[in-house]
């Protein structure tokens, strides 16, 4: 799968860098090295040490001629970010006394385990009930959901992206269809145990890589400015809206030296809606996104939400 999406972000950016070239070309010949991919021109040639070479042009009058339509579209457009979040919860509330349950539950064998877990993995064998007991009154803390956020991934894939003109294409409406995948890669050593209600469990095993997966299908709706419509290569561009989502899939996947390779596929109390604001920002064919939710990551219990940020690569 990575290889997939490495080779597929290789092909869109040669993809960009042939588009943001700064050379403008008008009615060029159609001889058997020229090669010509809706706006972009390619010829083949030989420089000076007979080597073979390429050149990159835009296709101006191309640019003109996708003025005349009122609506464009563009398919498989790319995001590559990052994750995080901003966690607003009360860590003091009796809801994380109850929802996210302290060792001293376990101690005592107040909060039962859910079977398929159990099934799975034994983790009293592990060595979970031989933590010291905990008064009641202490919840979970703020550091034990704190994120790498380095390794924490957004990529998103836009089926299509459409652009609506609404005054001579400088103002725009752009909407778009797709799916948002999202990794939040916990440092500390956290288990979230699948089952009803939901439980956040402090574990004894250093984990590799311990992350939360969450998959959405969105719909991101925003007011489009484009300084410049008739050379897409010079023009700056800046958008800003609302997006909302649903939740497909969740899951998390641990490795550790004792378990080894560990995957559990639930909804893990996710809020099954997702709503919140979106941007981008940036001049010809290089552009920054910015997702912030207004909905929490959490159906309840956390208050946490999630915010990403990164490149957006323009599609075909």
């Amino acid at each position: 799968m990575k290889h997939k999406i490495l080779l597929i972000l290789l092909l869109v950016l040669c993809g960009e860098w042939a588009h943001a070239q700064k050379a403008d070309t008008k009615n060029t010949p159609a001889t058997p090295d020229t090669i010509q991919i809706k706006g972009l021109i390619i010829i083949k040639g030989k420089n000076d040490k007979g080597r073979t070479s390429y050149k990159f042009y835009n296709d101006t009058a191309y640019a003109r001629h996708k003025l005349k339509k009122n609506l464009q579209t563009k398919w498989f457009v790319f995001d590559l970010g990052f994750n995080n979040y901003i966690d607003r919860s009360d860590y003091t509330g009796a809801s994380f006394i109850n929802y996210y349950p302290n060792n001293s539950n376990y101690y005592n064998g107040a909060v039962a385990m859910n079977a398929a877990v159990q099934r799975s993995y034994d983790y009293s064998a592990a060595g979970l009930a031989t933590f010291a007991p905990r008064e009641a009154s202490e919840p979970l803390t703020p550091s034990e959901f704190k994120l790498i956020t380095g390794k924490s991934i957004n990529f998103n894939i836009w089926l299509f992206e459409q652009r609506l003109n609404i005054t001579k294409h400088k103002l725009n409406l752009l909407y778009a269809l797709g799916l948002e995948m999202n990794n939040y890669r916990f440092a500390r050593s956290i288990t979230y145990l699948p089952g009803y209600p939901t439980q956040i469990i402090r574990d004894t095993v250093e984990f590799s890589k311990n992350k939360l997966f969450a998959e959405y299908i969105s719909v991101p709706v925003m007011l489009n400015f484009n300084s410049n419509p008739a050379r897409p290569s010079r023009a700056f561009q800046a958008s800003f809206g609302v997006s909302g989502g649903y939740l497909l899939k969740s899951r998390t996947k641990q490795i550790s030296q004792e378990r080894g390779k560990v995957r559990k596929t639930d909804d893990f109390n996710l809020n099954k809606w997702r709503f919140g604001l979106t941007s981008e920002l940036g001049y010809g064919p290089v552009k920054l996104y910015a997702n912030f939710a207004l909905t929490p990551l959490h159906d309840y219990g956390l208050q946490q939400y999630p915010f990403s940020i990164g490149i957006r690569l323009n599609g075909f």
